[in-house]
């Protein structure tokens, strides 16, 4: 079945094509009568000559159907109305299937050029409302990109300013408690004869040495020295010894031996993932053993981290797969990574969860690893 509005588009490209393609479907039903006229059917040409004046009405526009109606009626009086060749009054019947024609085609091309009016509306408005479309869309494209640079912002400043308190917190206050450590070793000296001065002062002296380790642990947590002068892996395995020691928990790490330094964004991005993993894993796992594998393969760097413990429930689950905000840990893990074009990937079954984090690297002479990471639908540590 033809589709109006394509051909109606392909015909009415320009205007000659339209008389052309009016007059050509005339001509084409006139020669269609005369093949008809040894059968000697009585007036059957109006009823061969309407469609192609319908046709015209339809797809062609006001004037080329006029032209077609004008050539169409000329046509029939000329070649089949008797007498024939001669445009002299016909009998009554004639004159009666005449009009009858003219009416019905005056009819057909009012109702074209109706259609042909609706149709110009519609596509003005589709036009319009396209318009508006593509405007909403580049505004929501332009929110979009501010949104996310404001987000990399915010973790670029999370970072420095972390990095300045560690700081201060190690040149400032712990060189500080380090005197009074001395000092307090001094007075004890003096006084060592008096016991229990002497043992207030042990126990003071004592408690400043904790407050000083405290300290300096929370200024290591905050910003580990080890991530800006070794690398990712010795900030990691010097964050799982002390892990290990704090909550008792079984780390089994697999790292490569020549890995090589990454640019300082991925390097806390991925330190900062294997922390909230673990952060997690005590928290909320119950699992007594976790693994830690760090992998370089394929222009990526691959952090997995696995545990055995009772696994996200399922309700859990269903708002993280379809919201993606639960947790305040979960999203920064996710928005760090997507600002250095990289994913998180988290797997649960019930029976442990196994978090993967990929980050692109563009390819600065890091062996390339020939073992793959554990595959997405693993949920357990091997």
């Amino acid at each position: 079945m033809w589709s109006g509005t394509p051909l109606s588009a392909r015909i009415t490209e320009n205007i000659l094509a339209r008389y052309a393609f009016a007059v050509l479907a005339v001509v084409t039903a006139l020669l269609v009568c005369d093949g008809l006229t040894p059968f000697h059917v009585d007036r059957v040409h109006y009823v061969i000559l309407f469609p192609a004046v319908a046709f015209s009405a339809w797809y062609c526009g006001i004037g080329p159907s006029i032209v077609a109606l004008v050539v169409a009626f000329a046509g029939a009086r000329y070649w089949f109305t008797q007498p024939i060749h001669s445009f002299r009054i016909p009998n009554s019947a004639d004159s009666i299937s005449a009009l009858a024609f003219l009416f019905s085609c005056g009819v057909v091309l009012a109702m074209g050029e109706v259609r042909r009016r609706d149709n110009e509306k519609l596509r003005r408005s589709q036009g319009e409302l396209e318009d508006r479309v593509r405007e909403r869309t580049a505004e929501l494209g332009t929110a979009n990109q501010n949104l996310r640079e404001l987000s990399a912002r915010l973790l670029q400043l999370q970072d420095e300013e972390r990095r300045r308190i560690a700081r201060e917190l190690h040149d400032s206050i712990g060189q500080m408690l380090t005197a009074l450590t001395m000092n307090l070793s001094s007075v004890r000296a003096d006084i060592e004869s008096l016991a229990k001065t002497a043992t207030a002062l042990s126990d003071s002296e004592s408690l400043v040495q904790e407050m000083s380790t405290e300290v300096r642990t929370i200024s290591y947590l905050l910003h580990p020295p080890l991530l800006d002068e070794k690398g990712l892996l010795s900030a990691i395995r010097w964050y799982v010894d002390g892990f290990i020691q704090r909550s008792k928990i079984k780390i089994d790490l697999d790292l490569p031996d020549d890995f090589g330094r990454l640019p300082r964004e991925l390097e806390t991005a991925l330190f900062r993932v294997v922390q909230e993993c673990l952060t997690n894993v005590h928290r909320h796992s119950g699992s007594s053993v976790a693994k830690i594998r760090v992998r370089h393969s394929g222009g990526q760097v691959l952090v997995e981290v696995a545990d055995e413990g009772k696994g996200i429930p399922p309700e859990k689950k269903y708002v993280m797969a379809s919201a993606g905000t639960h947790g305040v840990g979960v999203r920064g893990m996710r928005e760090r990574l997507r600002q250095l074009g990289g994913s998180l990937e988290i797997n649960s079954n019930g029976a442990g969860t196994v978090v993967i984090a990929r980050l692109p690297v563009a390819e600065t002479g890091l062996p390339e690893d020939t073992s793959s990471i554990q595959d997405s639908s693993s949920s357990a540590v091997a």
